[in-house]
């Protein structure tokens, strides 16, 4: 599995966020914990659906070939249980990106055995691509730079780009604030419904 993902932050930000464990963990989906254990190695505990087989593995990650802030290679094995096992190695590269964003290029390569060999690899490609896409949309959000918004009152709030404080309903309820406020505007001004 090959791709490039273009995160809204510098190369020194993306690497930054990519070795810190806490920032890993929020953005990966599944993770139960995230720990490290060396300089260049995590221990993750992590719970995966693949079809129609659902396990928890547990596993380690280590980082060779490291040339902070432009790459490294991460090599991962893991155990599922009665579910089997993966193992392999991702090749990622951060590129400097137009407006200042990050090119991240990553090329996975993995083996997988156990129940999770028997299921087909379109099942294991397709939850892998699910799995990359949520991490993804997390790890941009939260790296992505403050946008400034200012309310009715004229108070600037910070929100990160992409995001709402709290969770998506606040979208609404700041929706249904807007139009209540221009109703009361117009009403005030004589318009009549």
């Amino acid at each position: 599995m090959t791709n490039t993902r273009v995160v809204p932050a510098p190369p020194d930000a993306v690497w930054a966020a990519l070795n810190d464990p806490e920032a890993l963990k929020a953005c990966l989906p599944g993770c139960e914990s995230l720990e490290k254990i060396g300089d260049d190695e995590w221990r993750a505990v992590m719970a995966a659906k693949v079809g129609p087989v659902s396990a928890r593995f547990s596993g380690t990650m280590r980082m060779t070939d490291s040339t902070p802030p432009t790459g490294y290679t991460l090599k991962f094995e893991g155990q599922g249980g009665a579910a089997g096992f993966a193992n392999g190695e991702a090749k990622v590269t951060l590129l400097p990106a137009a407006g200042g964003a990050t090119a991240l290029t990553y090329a996975v390569k993995a083996q997988v055995g156990g129940k999770l060999a028997q299921i087909g690899s379109r099942l294991i490609d397709g939850a892998a691509a699910k799995i990359a896409d949520d991490f993804f949309a997390r790890f941009s959000a939260r790296l992505a730079p403050a946008v400034p918004i200012v309310t009715e009152e004229g108070i600037v709030v910070e929100l990160a780009s992409g995001q709402a404080p709290g969770s998506q309903r606040w979208v609404r309820y700041v929706s249904i604030a807007v139009i209540l406020a221009i109703v009361v505007y117009l009403a005030l001004r004589g318009f009549r419904f």
